[in-house]
């Protein structure tokens, strides 16, 4: 079984804290919390690790927070490539309220040095020497990072034969989307600020996402409890949604990322894929903090497939 690569520039230690209620200008009191690897390259090589399937993590670490974040990961058993910088990775916080309502904090990132970007970039390539099934870079860009850090890496995949997916926002998107990336997966939120008009319909996502992916590419966009969209497989367009999202979940964070990871688990790109990124999703939003599904929280979570109901309105 191939491994998977996945990148990503801008990793955190995420504290979520879950809370009552949430009270500005007054002490809060925590009901409880739990620390995490975070950053959504992270995120996928995680779920990827407690399904099995081998995976290595590119990331820039450093400061204390850097070292925390390598113990957090060794202990969750995925495979490192760390490149050492001079500021101090970041630390997000999420306030989680008991139905599922997420708050976060999420902090810029450290500032990358032009000689830190160009290492991180170069040990991405060095990965891509190994010819991985996929590289997934994944997220925000840190300051000292380009808008076109990910299209460059998009690129260097097509040099090496290897397929890319990129989940991140905004120009980083729009740029991966231009330079030919094989897997887009936004949100609809995400998609609508790249392609610049708003959504209303499961029609104006369709036509969003044809827009932005890349000929022969494809574009899954996840819509929470909503489940998720393919566009772009072998000419058909799917939608999937699992019964159970419908129920109140205990936290959000990193339920995309599970989404992604099971969708390229599966080893195809096409409805069975879509099935297990939405089983892979629901499973995550019914773990607290950002925890990542096992195979015993995947199981028995089903899935329907079907033609996307082009009229639905988004809000309804």
């Amino acid at each position: 079984m191939s491994g998977i690569v996945t990148v990503t520039p801008n990793p955190s230690v995420d504290r979520t804290v879950l809370v009552g209620g949430i009270v500005t200008g007054a002490v809060n009191r925590a009901l409880g919390s739990r620390v995490d690897p975070g950053g959504k390259g992270v995120n996928v090589s995680r779920a990827l690790t407690a399904h099995g399937r081998p995976t290595t993590a590119v990331l820039p670490l450093g400061g204390p927070e850097g070292t925390m974040l390598r113990a957090l990961l060794a202990d969750a058993g995925v495979t490192v490539h760390a490149v050492p910088i001079k500021g101090a990775t970041r630390s997000n916080i999420s306030l989680v309220r008991a139905d599922g309502t997420t708050t976060k904090i999420n902090e810029p990132g450290p500032q990358l040095s032009e000689d830190e970007a160009e290492r991180f970039y170069a040990s991405v390539q060095a990965e891509l020497g190994r010819r991985p099934a996929w590289l997934v870079a994944s997220g925000s860009l840190p300051p000292g990072l380009s808008t076109d850090f990910y299209a460059r890496l998009v690129i260097a995949g097509q040099q090496s034969g290897v397929p890319v997916a990129v989940d991140t926002t905004r120009g980083a998107l729009v740029q991966a989307a231009a330079a030919g990336a094989d897997l887009l997966k936004p949100n609809d939120e995400e998609l609508a600020q790249a392609i610049g008009r708003p959504l209303l319909t499961i029609g104006d996502v369709l036509m969003a996402a044809e827009d932005l992916r890349a000929p022969g590419g494809q574009v899954i966009v996840s819509l929470g409890a909503r489940g998720a969209l393919l566009i772009g497989s072998a000419g058909a367009t799917l939608a999937a949604v699992a019964p159970e999202s419908r129920r109140d979940p205990l936290s959000t964070v990193g339920a995309g990322d599970s989404l992604l990871a099971g969708f390229l688990h599966a080893g195809t790109r096409d409805a069975r894929a879509l099935a297990a990124g939405v089983a892979w999703g629901t499973a995550a939003v019914a773990l607290s903090g950002s925890q990542v599904p096992t195979p015993k929280d995947v199981a028995g979570i089903d899935v329907v497939l079907s033609e996307p109901p082009t009229e639905l309105e988004l809000a309804s």
